[in-house]
């Protein structure tokens, strides 16, 4: 059976548009993290991208997941709530394009509904900012969670490239 998947490009061309997002507890903390500890990047991707179908990278063994790691245009971000690992996102620089990719986002399923991907995400567009950028954006599709374009919408991005996919159903 053929799957029918819809993608859709978001951006944001200036922190002066985002729509911030209070923090939401006081406990809440933001960690970059430190480049050898690619074992954070591998649990965020697999525990958030199960119910989504983050496929891709899932065949990479622990040699790739440190070569990616080490780039130097990579940051990942660590969410912690009460010290507990909550949500996480990697920005990816490109310095020619004076652009940076927020290249995965998300939370842990028990912190959902607590409003801490509204306050994660506008920490993610900030940081991107910060890094002398001129455009943040990201790609989110029909398999992510219900609230992903929302969430990136209320923050200010707007959708500037869609399209549609076709794949076997998995």
């Amino acid at each position: 059976m053929i799957e029918k998947i819809d993608r859709y490009y978001l951006e944001i061309l200036s922190v002066k548009s985002l729509k911030n997002k209070k923090k939401p507890h006081a406990n809440l903390s933001i960690e970059l993290l430190k480049k050898e500890n690619f074992d954070l990047n591998k649990f965020f991707y697999k525990q958030v991208g199960k119910k989504y179908q983050w496929i891709d990278r899932l065949i990479w063994d622990d040699l790739t997941w440190q070569k990616y790691t080490s780039n130097d245009n990579l940051k990942t971000y660590i969410l912690k709530y009460n010290n507990n690992l909550a949500g996480y996102f990697e920005l990816i620089l490109n310095k020619e394009l004076k652009e940076c990719e927020i290249a995965y986002f998300g939370i842990l399923e028990e912190f959902f509904d607590k409003g801490f991907g509204g306050y994660l995400l506008s920490k993610a567009i900030k940081f991107g900012f910060d890094l002398n950028v001129k455009r943040v954006w990201v790609h989110t599709c029909t398999l992510d969670h219900p609230n992903a374009i929302k969430n990136y919408k209320s923050r200010g991005m707007k959708i500037f490239k869609n399209e549609t996919l076709e794949r076997q159903a998995i």
